[in-house]
């Protein structure tokens, strides 16, 4: 399984919000420097993640985006799933969008694709934006890195 650009890009700028936590909005460009992600892409990708619940807005000149739920009720598998859909390293193990193989009954490869399917949500499920900031305080990165696009 590959998590797509969209994917990764919108963890990003929610981890960025999340390091953030409770000191007001972040505007886009500073998420975007921050992270590395080019404007107009986040743009976009901000839209989605609003819509899907993770954000809120507040407009003006102090305005900007920050977190709609605590980072520690953010999974990093609910960000993916937002992005980019199922979880599912081949399209027969799909937990939502399953489509039934003439070959399945007989199929033992299913059962290890079933495996690697389980064994990425439950990495990606128990993830919280919370732990991802905690991994990056740990790494010494308390300082925000700032990324040329």
């Amino acid at each position: 399984m590959k998590i797509s650009t969209k994917g990764d890009y919108a963890t990003r700028a929610l981890q960025e919000l999340a390091l953030n936590y409770n000191r007001g909005p972040l505007q886009i460009e500073e998420i975007a420097a921050r992270q590395g992600v080019p404007i107009r892409y986040l743009e976009q990708l901000l839209l989605i993640l609003k819509r899907a619940g993770f954000l809120q807005s507040k407009r003006g000149a102090k305005g900007g985006y920050f977190l709609a739920k605590p980072p520690n009720q953010i999974t990093v598998g609910e960000i993916i799933r937002a992005m980019d859909g199922p979880i599912a390293p081949i399209f027969c193990v799909s937990e939502t969008t399953r489509e039934q193989c003439s070959k399945e009954p007989l199929c033992s490869l299913r059962d290890v694709w079933e495996d690697v399917r389980r064994a990425i949500s439950e990495v990606v499920d128990r993830t919280t934006l919370e732990d991802i900031c905690r991994r990056r305080r740990e790494k010494g990165e308390t300082q925000a890195l700032t990324y040329r696009i």
